[in-house]
């Protein structure tokens, strides 16, 4: 099997990371779908990718919450952190040969600190901006932001507009600072451990005490 390794999510100030792993016999077999790296795909081009290659391909998924990531960082740096959680990804499949989406400056380190976790043989290709270069991985990615999209859909559902979840983002920086405004603390879903977080809670408080 070959698989390809990409996440979703790493940067966000809210809600999950999720990594995710997508394996198929040979890499002609996603030549007929039109993968590109997901952020480049309008929303319902990877809703509906993501349906064709949970139907006719293995896959598995691996989220951590936020609760997860700041428990991880207070341990690890965040690299080492998706290394971890690729090999996981990995591990769920099992395959001879994978590509990985390289979180590193050192690609090739990258790749050994992903094969250093895994416990059976696997040839691991690490590169930058793998979801661009290879079909397996921007399958993954897809996998991977339809994922996480659907999870931060979940937490709007819960505290109504957080926008995207990313620091960029100024509807996330509102919902951030007001929630923290009313309630003293920032909210279950968001990653303490970010300055983006500790700063907003600064300010606010701050501001308002």
């Amino acid at each position: 099997m070959i698989c390809g390794v990409d996440e979703a999510g790493k940067g966000s100030v809210l809600g999950p990371m999720v990594v995710a792993a997508v394996g198929c016999r040979a890499t002609e077999d996603l030549a007929a779908l039109p993968i590109r790296d997901s952020k480049v795909l309008r929303p319902k081009q990877r809703e509906a990718l993501y349906e064709i290659l949970f139907r006719d391909f293995s896959i598995a998924i691996v989220t951590i919450d936020a609760a997860g990531i700041d428990d991880v960082r207070s341990r690890m740096s965040m690299n080492e952190c998706v290394a971890e959680l690729h090999a996981e990804a990995l591990t769920g499949l099992r395959p001879e040969y994978a590509y990985v989406d390289a979180c590193d400056v050192n690609a090739e380190r990258y790749g050994r600190t992903v094969a250093a976790h895994l416990d059976f043989p696997c040839v691991i290709v690490a590169e930058h901006r793998a979801d661009a270069r290879h079909k397996i991985v921007g399958a993954a990615s897809v996998i991977a932001k339809v994922t996480r999209d659907r999870a931060i859909r979940e937490i709007g559902e819960q505290y109504g507009k957080v926008g995207s979840g990313y620091p960029s983002d100024p509807v996330t920086i509102e919902f951030l600072r007001g929630y923290i405004q009313e309630y003293g603390n920032p909210p279950p879903c968001a990653r303490r451990s970010w300055k983006t977080v500790a700063n907003l809670y600064q300010t606010t408080i701050r501001d308002f005490s």
